[in-house]
């Protein structure tokens, strides 16, 4: 047999990478969505060569509430500090808040669902009423009770893991409670996977029920995983939006949700500063509504069903 008849693995993985690649860039939502995720990843990877060191009040440059001119593009806040120095530097924050806690979520929602649909029973039955109780009471409202009573706990400690307190328990609150509609999904496919042949013959040969689920049924949930990660992280942003917004963020670290904040109490919308309130939101906006094109472009071109609608 010549050896263009056959082919290698890495030829055939290489392919069908190269084909879904052509069916996901064919989207013209995945291109917008890629391209505000890339330029807003850019700049929450070089911060410090794009717009310099974080400003603070002792190192503002600028009048208070000064509106946006060719030394400050987008004005200043009530100190004086420029407010794309600050947007670009929160771009780190939220950004690097959202995927963590997305991270979070995703093994907390894969485990429960896997579990959950594999065995079924019992476990079935406590492992969805209690993904009930978090999928049916908002993940926002969860948050905003449990942050304050675990930022008292730690209050006192110094850096946990690089990050600071305020910091660490936005990540770890959000993570814990958006998991329950990667449980569902997860859920429902693990239902439809267990009961293939392959798994029937992992069971004849003695494999282990972890190793099934982990060799066998988590390569084949990946896509929808993937497909619905990016949404996750949609709502991981809105929800450190709004508890930073509600002053439970940190300050020293300001992350767009902060800086919303500092806008409300400096009096931004009552004295006409729009820029000092418009450019951290729009921000949050932007980035949330690329995360939301992707992950509908992966959906589409996951899904077979939705494969040939335009």
């Amino acid at each position: 047999m010549s050896e263009s008849t056959v082919q290698s693995p890495w030829r055939i993985r290489a392919r069908a990478i190269n084909g879904f690649l052509q069916q996901l860039l064919g989207r013209a939502g995945a291109q917008l969505g890629l391209l505000c995720l890339v330029f807003f990843l850019v700049l929450a990877s070089m911060p410090n060569t794009l717009v310099g060191p974080l400003e603070t009040a002792a190192t503002a440059t600028g009048g208070s509430l000064a509106p946006p001119q060719s030394q400050h593009l987008l004005g200043t806040d009530e100190v004086g500090r420029d407010v794309l120095n600050l947007v670009v530097h929160g771009a780190r924050i939220s950004l690097t808040i959202a995927l963590l806690a997305t991270v979070i979520s995703l093994i907390v929602g894969t485990t429960v669902g896997m579990t959950s649909g594999y065995y079924g029973g019992n476990v079935d039955v406590w492992l969805m009423r209690l993904t009930d109780f978090f999928f049916v009471m908002p993940s926002f409202v969860l948050a905003l009770v449990v942050t304050p009573v675990i930022l008292e706990v730690i209050a006192r400690r110094g850096d946990i893991l690089g990050f600071r307190p305020s910091l660490f328990v936005i990540i770890l609150v959000i993570g814990l409670t958006s998991w329950a509609f990667v449980a569902r999904i997860v859920r429902s496919q693990t239902l439809s996977l267990r009961e293939r042949q392959f798994v029937e013959r992992a069971r004849i040969v003695g494999t282990s029920d972890f190793n099934i689920m982990v060799r066998h049924l988590l390569p084949n949930l990946v896509p929808q995983i993937a497909a619905n990660s990016a949404l996750v992280v949609a709502g991981a942003i809105y929800t450190e939006t709004a508890l930073s917004f509600l002053g439970l963020g940190d300050p020293l670290q300001p992350s767009w949700g902060t800086l919303l904040s500092l806008a409300q109490r400096a009096g931004a919308a009552s004295s006409g500063a729009w820029w000092y309130l418009g450019a951290p939101g729009a921000c949050v906006l932007i980035v949330s509504l690329g995360f939301v094109l992707v992950g509908n472009a992966l959906d589409d071109t996951f899904n077979p069903r939705r494969r040939a609608i335009p």
